[in-house]
Formats: C-alpha cells, sequence, structure tokens
C-alpha cells in the first residue's frame, strides 16, 4: 500500500461525486504494503479507502472487485466496492484502473490471541462456503506458474545453502501438485493473503477482511495454509505456536470440515505457503519498484518459517 502515483485532492473529489460519496475533507497516503497505491479518503458522508492498482490490469480486475461484492452481498464482512450511478464499480484515476471502498472499523490486531485466531478460522471457512457459486474464474496469479518463472530472477541474490532450499522445495511443490491427491482438493476463490494486517477487529470482535488483490481461485487448503504461516507462528523466530493452530484449525473445522486429503496434504501445503511468500519478498526486496513510502518486506522471515515447516511437520 505505498504510494506509487500521486493523486491531487481535484482528482479525488471528482472521482467521490461521480460516486456520491459527499465532499472531500481529508487524503491521506497510506504506508505499508509494496502492491497499489492507497489513500484514506474522508467525505462528510464517511471514510472509504480509494486505491489506484499499479501492476493489475482492467481486464484482471473485476474478478477482485466482484468477488469481495458477493461476499459482502453473502454476510462476509469486507470492504464492498462503491458503484457509480451506472452501476459501474472499476474506474480511472491519473490514467490507471480505481476502485472506492468503504473503511472497515477496527484495527489489526499484531499479537493475536487464541481467540482472535479461532475467529479468523471461522470466517475464512465461512468465506471459503460463500464463493463456491461465485460466476468469475481467475487463477491465483501467485501460484505455481509465478514461482516458477521468479525464482531464477532471485537465484543471483542468494548463498549456496538458500538456492538448494528454494530450488528443493520448488521441485516438491511441482511434484506435489502434479499429485492425483493434490488434483482432487477443493477450491474456489481465496483470498490468499490473509496476513494479520489483513483482518480488522473492534475488541473481540472480527470486523472485517480485507485487501483482496492476491485472490484468486486455488485449493481453499492453500489459503488456509498462508493464513496459518502468519497468525499461528511466532514472527521472530518463524516456529509453529501449537495452541494458536488448534484454535484455528478447530474454529474453521466447525464450519467446513477438512477432508481426509487435505488432512493428509496439510503439511506440503504449509510448505507451499512458506515458499510463495518467501519467493515474493525476495522478487520485491532485491527487484524493488520506487515509490513513496515504499518499505519492502524482509525475505528471511518466510525463509525461517519454511525451514521450520520443513523440520517440524505440522498434522491436522
Amino acid at each position: 500500500m505505498a504510494v506509487f502515483t500521486e493523486v491531487s485532492l481535484a482528482e479525488a473529489q471528482r472521482l467521490m461525486h461521480e460516486l456520491n460519496l459527499g465532499e472531500l475533507t481529508e487524503l491521506r497516503g497510506i504506508e505499508g504494503g509494496i502492491e497499489n497505491t492507497n489513500y484514506f479518503a474522508t467525505t462528510d458522508r464517511g471514510a472509504w479507502v480509494l486505491t489506484l492498482f499499479e501492476r493489475l490490469t482492467f481486464d484482471q480486475l473485476p474478478f477482485y472487485l466482484y468477488l469481495m461484492q458477493h461476499l459482502a452481498r453473502r454476510g462476509i464482512p469486507v470492504p464492498n466496492p462503491a458503484a457509480n450511478a451506472d452501476g459501474k464499480i472499476l474506474h480511472t484515476v491519473c490514467g490507471k484502473p480505481a476502485a472506492v471502498v468503504n473503511r472497515l472499523r477496527g484495527k489489526s490486531l499484531l499479537a493475536p490471541a487464541v481467540d482472535h485466531c479461532a475467529a479468523v478460522g471461522a470466517m475464512l471457512a465461512r468465506m471459503h462456503l460463500a464463493g463456491r457459486d461465485f460466476d468469475r474464474h481467475q487463477p491465483n496469479l501467485r501460484g505455481l506458474a509465478w514461482w516458477n518463472q521468479t525464482v531464477p530472477l532471485v537465484l543471483p541474490f542468494l548463498n549456496t545453502a538458500q538456492t538448494a532450499l528454494i530450488q528443493g522445495e520448488l521441485a516438491y511443490q511441482n511434484h506435489i501438485t502434479a499429485s492425483s491427491a493434490y488434483t482432487a482438493l477443493p477450491r474456489g476463490p481465496v483470498h490468499a493473503d490473509l496476513f494479520r494486517d489483513n483482518v480488522m477487529f473492534e475488541g473481540q470482535e472480527l470486523t472485517g477482511f480485507f485487501d483482496f488483490y492476491f485472490a484468486g481461485v486455488d485449493t481453499w487448503l492453500f489459503d488456509l495454509a498462508v493464513c496459518m504461516n502468519d497468525w499461528c507462528v511466532d514472527l521472530a523466530t518463524g516456529a509453529h505456536d501449537a495452541a494458536r493452530a488448534r484454535a484455528f484449525l478447530a474454529a474453521y473445522g466447525a464450519v467446513r470440515p477438512l477432508q481426509a486429503a487435505e488432512r493428509h496434504l496439510l503439511p506440503a501445503l504449509l510448505r507451499a505457503g512458506a515458499l510463495r511468500f518467501w519467493i515474493s519478498r525476495l522478487w520485491d526486496f532485491h527487484l524493488p519498484r520506487e515509490a513513496s513510502m515504499l518499505k519492502p518486506h524482509d525475505p528471511t522471515h518466510f525463509e525461517r518459517v519454511l525451514r521450520e515447516r520443513f523440520a517440524h511437520p505440522v498434522h491436522a
């Protein structure tokens, strides 16, 4: 959510008028993240988030925006894109695709307790079930094909041990994905980036999931694994937190019980989730784009998580 494109007050006000959202009183760039330009936009009628998409195209974006609209209509607390008089929810600002969504109440919890993990697990299962009848399809653009393309680009920045780890894990994930057990896993729209900073709480109440711009159709188990790799690990060491993981899995399973194949493949998909974010953080850290407030994440965190998942497999 760094600022790559500077948006003027006049340009933002034009869009707010088009969407009938009131008079703009404040426009403030949002720090954090590395994909899109984001602003908090406050009007006399409410609080909103204006996003300009720096990588996603006009052709790709309807999947994300209509998925949020679909989930919101089914009672999942997610940002709902604002439409103009013609019902259009994808707009143009400064020549780039843009959207405006309502700002969720609450704040992110960077040190969640067991109860918070349980709440996220239950809501993730509800979200998966709510997305079953979503009628658009787009693959996970940061899935296996992207990993295979990107690993050669980051290899020059790795030492011998890191190179062996990333190449070995990539080969393993290609093998897993080719298996019949993986092919049979249930799938549908997934968030694919549901970290602590993409969930809002107000006290103990989970008030929203947001930042769906890595979403795509993938296995639900991969989504669960990505989530566990953030919510159920110690951030300092990457080590598994058994209490939080048990609460998360129990709450998820109470809404959507895991199939036998999902329980069997959970250790492999936890490794896949760690590999995905190690690769993307290496790419963002060593091959960054210029942006105001851009702060790439430390890639070594997910290297540690991957090593932990390899050394200490976690079973459902």
